[in-house]
This record gives C-alpha cells, sequence and structure tokens, in this order.
C-alpha cells in the first residue's frame, strides 16, 4: 500500500515490525525481500513519485571542503531514489577492490567477494540483468565490439551489465498490492528516538513540509537515505546522545568519499574510432546489455601503489556534414515535445549537474526553418547522408572524429578528515542542513596524476595515436576533478566499533535494533559503479533482519 501524506491525510502512529527510511535502491530491495510474509514493514520517503523542488529543497547544504560539493543536485528526493536518474550500469567489486592494501590506509572490508557473491547472484535479478555470470570485479558477458587488446599487466577490459530498469516504477505496481508493506510518501524523518541508554530505538518521529507529525513503532529500524543522508539523520537525532546516534567513536559523518572524476587528456589520432567504438554504449533500440570498461589492472595498481580507477574514451565530432546537420535538426523537429512538468525539468537539471564527461557528439544547433525548409535541406544532402548510412552499415561512425577525449573516474582513499556535519543554517523542516568538507589526499593526488599518463600513453599507442594530457596532470596542480553522485563511507563498516559506525550486518556498533544500507557503509569505493553492491548488501541485510524478527517471534520476544 502507498499513502501519500500531502493527499490531506494526517500521519497516524504506525505500528510495524520493520521501519525503513528511504524508498531508494536499498530501501526497496529490502522492503521487496518481505514481500508475501507475515512481517509488517513501513517505508518512508520524503519524496513524491515524481520529482518536486520543495522535497528536493530539503537536500540543501553548504560545501566547505577543498573541492566545490553540491548536496542537493547530487541525488534526488523521490520513490526510487537518486537512480530515477542512473545509467543502469552494475558491475561487482574485486576481491582486490575488498581486501587490505598495504599503501591505502584503513583499507580492507570485514567481509570478502565469497561472502558476497550469493548475494551478487540474487542482485541480478532485482536489476534485471538476466544471468550474467560473475567474475571478480567483473562479469563474463558476451559484448557488442571487441575490446582493445592491452597490456594486462598496466589495464583490464571489466564488463559491466546495464539495468534496463528504474526501481521505482519497476516495482512500484507489486508493493502498492502487498498487503503487509506500507509507503509513506512526502515523509520526513524528524528523529529517531532512543531510550536513556542510547541503545536502542523506541520510535521515528516523522512530519510533512505542511506541519503534521506523526510517529511509527518499530521493532528494528534501517536508514537507506544515501551516504550523505544517512549520517545528517543519525547526527539530527541527538535528543538521548547530544553527539548523535551510534557516534561515540566520532565516526558518523567521516570517511566521506565519492568517485572523482576529471578530463584527464586528448588523443590525437588518424584512427579514433579505433579507440572509440569497442566503448560506445549507445547502440540505439535493443542495444546489448553488457559493456567493456578500461580500467587499471590490480597488478600496476600494487605495483605502482596506486589506488583504483577507469577511464572511458569520449569521441569528439570534426565538422558535421551539411546533410548529416539538416538530417538531424529535421528529427529533433519531429521530436518537439510538450512543455515538461516540474518532475521532468527537476531531473533534467539534476542529470545535467552530475553529467559525467562530454557529450559523445556536437550537439546540433536547432535553427528557425520550419519543416518544409528543412525537407529541402535534407533532399540537397542526400550525398551526405548515403555516405553516413555506408559508415553505418561498416560500424563506422556516421561523422568523423577529430579527436577523442579521455575521462577518468576514480577510486578515493579512506581519510577521516573528509566528512558531512550539521550546518548552523535550517531547512523547511526546520533541521539543520548539512555540511560536507570534501578532502583529497596525497594518495588520491599521486593516483590521479599517474594514472592519467598511463592511461593516455597506453590508450594512444593502441590507436598509433599521440597523448596530450590535461595542464593539472603535468604541472603539479590540484586535480580538476568533481564528483560522480556515487556518495561512500560516512557510516564505515567495520568488526572494530573504534574504525566504523556499523558491524558486518550492518548494524549500529551499541546499538540493537538500528541498520543501515547503502553505500555509506562502503569501507573503501574501489571504482564500481556502487548500486549493484548497495542492492545485494541490502538483501543480505534483509534476510538478517528477516532471521531476527522471525526468531523473536517464535519465541514471543516482541
Amino acid at each position: 500500500m502507498i499513502i501519500d501524506n500531502l493527499s490531506g491525510l494526517d500521519p497516524t502512529d504506525v505500528e510495524a515490525d520493520l521501519c525503513v527510511i528511504g524508498a531508494g535502491a536499498a530501501g526497496l530491495a529490502i522492503a521487496r525481500s518481505f514481500l508475501g510474509t507475515s512481517l509488517r514493514v513501513c517505508v518512508v520517503e520524503s519524496g513524491g513519485l515524481s520529482g518536486e523542488h520543495a522535497s528536493q529543497s530539503l537536500y540543501e547544504g553548504d560545501s566547505v571542503g577543498e573541492v566545490p560539493f553540491d548536496a542537493a543536485s547530487s541525488r534526488m528526493r523521490v520513490f526510487g531514489g537518486s537512480c530515477n536518474l542512473w545509467g543502469g550500469g552494475c558491475i561487482p567489486f574485486g576481491r582486490h577492490d575488498l581486501g587490505q592494501r598495504d599503501w591505502v590506509p584503513e583499507s580492507g572490508w570485514p567481509i570478502g567477494f565469497e561472502e558476497l557473491q550469493p548475494w551478487y547472484e540474487r542482485a541480478r535479478a532485482f536489476c534485471q540483468i538476466g544471468d550474467q555470470e560473475l567474475a571478480d570485479g567483473s562479469f563474463r558477458s558476451e559484448v557488442p565490439r571487441t575490446p582493445l587488446p592491452l597490456d594486462e599487466s598496466k589495464l583490464t577490459n571489466h564488463i559491466f551489465a546495464r539495468s534496463p530498469i528504474l526501481f521505482g516504477s519497476a516495482y512500484r505496481g507489486e508493493i502498492e498490492r502487498a498487503t503487509n508493506i506500507l509507503i509513506l510518501l512526502h515523509t520526513n524523518l524528524i528523529e529517531l528516538d532512543a531510550d536513556a541508554s542510547g541503545q536502542r530505538i523506541l520510535r521515528a518521529r516523522i512530519g510533512t513540509l505542511d506541519g503534521k507529525r506523526g510517529s511509527i513503532r518499530a521493532r528494528h529500524y534501517v536508514l537507506a537515505c544515501g551516504g550523505i543522508e544517512n549520517a545528517r539523520l543519525m547526527l539530527l537525532s541527538n535528543s538521548v546522545i547530544p553527539e548523535g546516534l551510534g557516534n561515540a567513536h566520532d565516526l558518523v559523518g567521516r570517511y566521506f568519499m565519492d568517485h572523482p572524476s576529471g578530463r584527464l587528456g586528448t588523443v590525437h589520432t588518424d584512427q579514433p574510432h579505433r579507440l572509440t567504438r569497442p566503448y560506445d554504449r549507445d547502440l540505439g533500440k535493443g542495444s546489448a546489455p553488457a559493456f567493456p570498461e578500461i580500467g587499471l589492472s590490480t597488478h600496476v595498481q600494487s605495483e605502482r601503489q596506486m589506488l583504483n580507477g577507469r577511464v572511458h574514451p569520449f569521441a569528439v565530432e570534426g565538422p558535421i556534414p551539411n546533410g548529416i546537420r539538416a538530417l538531424r535538426e529535421f528529427r529533433a523537429a519531429l521530436r518537439a515535445a510538450p512543455k515538461p512538468d516540474e518532475g521532468t525539468l527537476l531531473e533534467a537539471q539534476l542529470c545535467a549537474a552530475m553529467r559525467n564527461g562530454p557529450s559523445a557528439s556536437d550537439a546540433t544547433v536547432m535553427t528557425s526553418d520550419n519543416l518544409g525548409t528543412l525537407m529541402l535541406r535534407v533532399g540537397l544532402g542526400m550525398g551526405d547522408i548515403a555516405r553516413a548510412v555506408m559508415h553505418k552499415l561498416t560500424d563506422k561512425p556516421t561523422v568523423r572524429s577529430s579527436h577523442v577525449e579521455l575521462v577518468g573516474y576514480f577510486e578515493q582513499a579512506p581519510n577521516r578528515h573528509s566528512r558531512v556535519t550539521l550546518g548552523d543554517e535550517l531547512d523547511a523542516m526546520g533541521q539543520r542542513k548539512v555540511r560536507v568538507d570534501w578532502q583529497l589526499t596525497p594518495l588520491d593526488r599521486y593516483t590521479y596524476r599517474h594514472a592519467a599518463m598511463l592511461f593516455g600513453e597506453e590508450l594512444a599507442q593502441a590507436c598509433n595515436g599521440r597523448f596530450e594530457p590535461e595542464a593539472w596532470v603535468v604541472d603539479g596542480s590540484t586535480p580538476q576533478v568533481h564528483g560522480t553522485a556515487h556518495h561512500l563511507g560516512t557510516t564505515r563498516m567495520s568488526d572494530d566499533p573504534t574504525t566504523g559506525v556499523v558491524d558486518r550486518h550492518c548494524r549500529v556498533h551499541g546499538m540493537d535494533n538500528l541498520h543501515i544500507a547503502g553505500s555509506s557503509v562502503f569501507p573503501t569505493g574501489g571504482w564500481a559503479f556502487p548500486t549493484f553492491t548497495i542492492v545485494a548488501l541490502s538483501m543480505r541485510l534483509a534476510e538478517h533482519l528477516r532471521g531476527l524478527l522471525t526468531d523473536a517471534a517464535s519465541t514471543g520476544m516482541l
């Protein structure tokens, strides 16, 4: 059942076995794991079924770190979460990513690949990527074009699968029909109220932007609001413990990471398509479900003591023939869309803010020509169009590229000084806004510069080209990188409560019934798109909670 608390209903006091805060990938994966059971699940979602500026504004905050960071534009407050904007990339972490590395301080997960593997296998169905065979940090899948042969001691082709779904729309129907699952939309967590010892949550106090208030009493609670908001909500829940829940060792909000991304340089070559075509994901309708990405080998990471990273080659088109330009403008005119609603506009703004890498092609500028004039221009350019068709039949780009831009996406080293705290400003709910102090370490800077040169030189050699690095790569200045909306690490996992916020079962240390789902529990981030691992960990947590709740019911300990 789904109830929208902006529909005129007051949020009443809800009783449940499990209360999940957040209906993104993690929250929906957990809720769906309880479908058809006798256990009652209540999921609290601050947004609605589509994006809205009023709800989105609750994500606003300050950026005080050395790298600018916009907390409002790098996530989405809506049913289905920020995955309403995702590209569908799914790939498992590798053993190397999860293990302890001598040159990466505070690296190492308390769980390994073998423990995650069965949950990765279950996560394939949730992400609807078929029975892609798992490998160590990759899939064993056929790809549409043969990747470049690389020196595997330096670079590796990893295969990722692309999910075809948005979780909110894909699973909304079955959750609406479920009698044991309640979704509360436009409902914000105000505070998790703990008992006098601070070891057990008694209730979740909730409210709406128009002033309604209520509460949820449950046996167990899960925060599933992402790498920034999970930490913020724990810090805001400070009525009993002034420093916030689970924060006895001042770790909540620390070790904030993203996947820094930036332009590494340009490859000049007479054969640009040789470098870009194998990694082109824009294959039109019915495109392949799996694609290769170029990453650093585990050998070169160990040998040169670097963090992990990947690179994507983007083709930049040269001059566009008149016939092709006319055809593009004609198609754009035919596709002219009606005025978008608020949700569509907001999604477009967030997508633009989170854009990773240059456009794969030169944007066609619309003219004021009418359809008749455009049709005439298309007719006059039929020679250009015929040549483009022949190129397409031989799997070459319709417009020749002038050069190739390399964009890198990197792991970030764990750093306790990179953190999320509470600012001084209040949001529309009267709660302190978030403050993000995003920082890079010397290991980050070393990795990004050295990996840039390695990527550039190896890929230029593969296509008989020349690599021209960006200025920051060679002059020692601050790396020109930005976030990719992969927020990681603020409630990191560790068996030791002095080095982590949650244990291997994602339970908050020192608390009986509070758990955390999502990428905030990642001790390290690798380069892998995080959603697949988020889903796997969430399904693992759901199974653990089902066991706890079922055991308690069977023994009468409710």
